[in-house]
Order: C-alpha cells, then sequence, then structure tokens
C-alpha cells in the first residue's frame, strides 16, 4: 500500500465526480485532466472523492477562475473544497492533476518583487505564516519552483485565495502576479505549503 497518504509511484491517477453534493445524482470517473464539466458529461460538479494523485479544481471551465488543492479524500461539499475563509465557489468547471514531484526534494523561491528581484528566501518545507518567518510585508513579488509542486496561501493558515505553483509548469517560474492564475488580483500571499501526493 505504500505510506498512508502516499500511493505507490506509477498509480493511475484518479478522481470520482458526482454533480450533486452528498455524491449523489450523476457519477463519473476521470484519470485526466477535464478542460470543462460541461463538455465532459456533467453540468456541475458539487461532490468529489480523489482516490490518487492530488489534483486542481477551478471554478470555471479551461482552467480559470479560483484555484483548489484536492488532494487524497473526499469533498462532499463546496465548503470541503472551500474553507471557512474563502469566497463561496459552490461547483467545480474544470480540473487537472497536478504533476508532484518527490515532497522531500521541494524547494522554492519567493522574491520580494517580480522578475526574481530583491531580497529572497528559499523554502523546503511547509509554512504557515511568512511574516511569522519574518517576510516582510504581505505580498511575494515573484516565484521560482526548484523542485515539487506547492499552494501558496493568501493568509497565514493557509485560508484565503489558493495559487497552484509547479516546477513542471512555466519551467517553475512565475515571474508576475498574472502567472499564478487567473484570478490572481495582488501579489497578497502569507502561508505556502508543499502539495500532498
Amino acid at each position: 500500500v505504500g505510506h498512508h497518504g502516499h500511493p505507490q509511484p506509477g498509480l493511475p491517477l484518479q478522481m470520482t465526480v458526482w454533480d450533486e453534493p452528498s455524491f449523489q445524482g450523476r457519477r463519473r470517473e476521470f484519470t485526466a485532466a477535464c478542460d470543462s464539466t460541461a463538455e465532459c458529461g456533467l453540468g456541475t460538479v458539487r461532490s468529489f472523492r480523489i482516490e490518487s494523485g492530488a489534483w486542481a479544481g477551478f471554478e470555471h471551465s479551461g482552467f480559470q477562475g479560483q484555484q483548489f488543492v484536492l488532494e487524497r479524500g473526499e469533498y462532499p461539499c463546496w465548503e470541503a473544497w472551500s474553507g471557512s475563509n474563502a469566497y463561496h465557489v459552490p461547483r467545480m468547471g474544470s480540473f487537472r492533476p497536478i504533476a508532484c514531484a518527490d515532497r522531500r526534494e521541494s524547494r522554492l523561491a519567493l522574491f520580494e518583487h517580480e522578475n526574481f528581484l530583491g531580497r529572497q528566501r528559499e523554502l523546503r518545507d511547509d509554512c504557515p505564516s511568512l511574516p511569522a518567518l519574518g517576510w516582510a510585508g504581505s505580498a511575494v513579488g515573484s516565484f521560482l519552483v526548484r523542485s515539487g509542486a506547492w499552494v501558496g496561501s493568501q493568509y497565514p493558515g493557509y485560508r484565503g485565495f489558493q495559487y497552484i505553483l509547479e516546477s513542471d509548469s512555466h519551467a517553475g517560474r512565475y515571474p508576475h502576479v498574472r502567472h499564478w492564475g487567473s484570478h490572481a488580483q495582488t501579489g497578497q500571499i502569507q502561508s505556502i505549503r508543499r502539495v500532498q501526493h
């Protein structure tokens, strides 16, 4: 079985989705990305179970809108993926697997200014509060993901908007806030952690 929460390498990615809350209604299994739930045979996705892998869920089709990291487990309703401090996103419009390197090798550099300028800090472990770590201000200008996959959050404690940062996407380079996702309005990131897989 492998370590708890860590599927064996090469295990197929699998996610089961339903078009009603609490695992009710029409059901569909996915092992690859779906860029529009409507085109993938479901008008809405309101609950799901992640059997293996880590996935990114998006508010709208085409991987647009708010992002949510979906790790192994059950998500019976929107509160389960949005969290108490996030904004009300009652359904998913698209989703895709997150390619994760070995978490033991996860490395990320964050920079004070865009284009990898200014003061920098390297992380190899989860950080529930960048301010508590001594990062001045509430914003990050740019990210360089050297290995692994990470999720940055707007507030300490992994709350608020989420931004998925992957070493195998954009060659791990996120030089400006607009590269973090279509919902990114400011550079406010105050906590960051490795994606579990």
